[in-house]
């Protein structure tokens, strides 16, 4: 897996896994998908692949949400960039969210998501909740 353009996707929808896989393959990323919170800690705190973006969804099987592994991913890297992605969680972003990320509504397009790791690879366009 290329450390440059390796993206760590946490999703425990096997579809919705799909999905974003394709189109961040597509996108010229590897991804690396795992289906819980505590999944995604171990792989972060490995340090084996030096992942440039977490995407996770807010409301995931087991004890860690995905506001609790991006805090978690920022403990790793103070500027680890962060993209969320809920259903039913929306309101929380601002509380919950860590600065350096974006939230994507589902159901969102592929380019969406393609557009906010991008924006946040690069100069330009991260949003900060409000605190």
């Amino acid at each position: 897996m290329d450390d440059l353009l390796a993206i760590l996707v946490v999703e425990d929808d096997q579809e919705i896994q799909g999905i974003l896989e394709e189109a961040l393959s597509d996108g010229g990323f590897e991804v690396a998908t795992v289906a819980s919170g505590e999944e995604a800690v171990t792989v972060l705190q490995g340090n084996s692949i030096a992942y440039r973006a977490l995407v996770t969804d807010i409301n995931l099987k087991g004890a860690l949400d995905g506001w609790a592994v991006a805090r978690k991913a920022r403990e790793v890297d103070q500027a680890f960039p962060i993209i969320y992605m809920t259903g039913a969680a929306a309101d929380q972003w601002p509380i919950e969210g860590v600065p350096n990320s974006v939230l994507l509504t589902k159901p969102f397009a592929p380019a969406q998501l393609l557009t906010a790791v991008s924006n946040l690879l690069n100069v330009g366009g991260p949003v900060t909740p409000s605190r």
